[in-house]
Formats: structure tokens, sequence, C-alpha cells
């Protein structure tokens, strides 16, 4: 079972390894077998495709196994970046090895990465939290945990939710530094830094699209310091 990286815009970012791999294989995983297709065309490459989504996991998983068993070479792509990092893929990759069958990373693109790296903001230490939820106690913990974590914090938010988690934000750690970065490696990669409420400030008025990642500054060691005295 191959783990397949692939672009998460720019398709000259797929590695000559997964091209091959996607090429040789005896089959493709792919949630999205339309979006992939495309990848595949562009590559020239004629394989055959099934579908693995987030829909069909568990019971296509089980047929995947199957196959691997029975000596199939199988990858397994997401839409766009790597397997199981917030995309479909750890169910089987979980069943495999439980399976003992081997399971190979080629290495690609993911978002949350080059976010990271590019935000001006600690990179020692870092905690990647998904996509935020969308509402209800789970969102309340979700910011609750950001507020509270130390490290740096990494996490993907929709376009059109992403002006509310700012505002969110702003009103608990408005003096945290933050960068929201979006659409990586398109046409239309922007990055706007700030502090939280610098950001929220810049977005309010804008409309913003594509893809988005958060990279916010962990709970700094003035905030515990001015905690401590007002609890005193």
């Amino acid at each position: 079972l191959y783990i397949c990286g692939t672009p998460i815009g720019n398709l000259d970012d797929i590695t000559f390894r997964a091209v091959k791999t996607l090429g040789n294989v005896d089959l493709i995983a792919a949630e999205d077998t339309r979006r992939t297709e495309k990848l595949l065309n562009h590559f020239k490459i004629d394989n055959k495709l099934t579908s693995y989504h987030e829909h069909n996991e568990r019971e296509k998983a089980k047929k995947l196994i199957t196959e691997l068993k029975d000596g199939y070479d199988i990858a397994l792509v997401s839409d766009a970046g790597m397997p199981g990092i917030s995309d479909p893929g750890l169910i089987l990759i979980k069943e495999a090895i439980q399976a003992k069958i081997e399971i190979i990373p080629v290495p690609g693109p993911t978002a949350l990465i080059p976010a990271l790296v590019v935000s001006g903001i600690q990179t020692d230490k870092f905690s990647f939290f998904g996509f935020v939820p969308r509402k209800g106690k789970e969102r309340e913990q979700f910011i609750e945990e950001i507020i509270n974590e130390q490290k740096t914090t990494i996490f993907y938010e929709s376009p059109y939710r992403v002006k509310k988690i700012f505002e969110d934000l702003s009103e608990k750690i408005p003096e945290r530094k933050a960068a929201l970065i979006r659409e990586i490696t398109k046409i239309y990669e922007e990055k706007i830094y700030g502090t939280v409420s610098e950001i929220q400030d810049k977005i309010s008025s804008s409309e913003i699209k594509g893809e988005i990642v958060v990279v916010i500054e962990g709970r700094t060691k003035e905030e515990v310091d001015k905690e401590s005295w007002t609890d005193i």
C-alpha cells in the first residue's frame, strides 16, 4: 500500500517518485476520482481508479485490504496533499497494519508545513488542530485549546468561516502573533501577517476565497504572568 502525496495546487510539486508509483501500481484509490483523473491525464498516466472517501471509507477499506492480500499494489491519494492529514486514509492504514501489509509512504506536499515555515512564528514546537469545528461545544473547546496552547498552533478553516474564527480569537488573544496563508502554491497565493486583531481588521471588509491555513503564536510568558497577577 503506497500512501501518495499529490500537489495541493501547483502540479509541478509532484515528485518523480509519485508519478512513477501512480503509473506502476495495479489500482489507485482516490478521494475524488474525477479530480485525480485530471492529475493522471496531466502526467499521461493511464491507470485504474476506484473511489475511497469519507462516506465509503470503512466499507471500501475492507475491499482494498482483500485486494492487497491477493497481491495487488495499491496507491492511496486524496484530493490534494497527504492522505490521512485532514483527509481520508487513517482507517485503511490501520487495517493494513493489522493485516501485516507493507505500507510505503511516498512523501509529497501538505499545506500545514509550508504555511508554518513562511509564518515567521516559532517552528521548533507546534500543534496541528486540523479543521475548526463548525459549532457547539466542540468549537468552544477548540478555541479554548488554542488560547491555552503554549506551542505554535496551525489549523485549517473554510473561507466562509475564517472571519468568524478571527473575531472570536480577537476577543480572547488579540495581541498574539498570527499569519493567514491562503492558496498555497496556487496563482493567488497570499500571506497576511500581524496580530490576531490586526488580521481580523484586515480581512473584515474583504472577500476571502480559497484554501486557508492559519498559524498562531503559542501562549506567551507575558500572558501567563499577566494571568498570574490577575488571579492574586
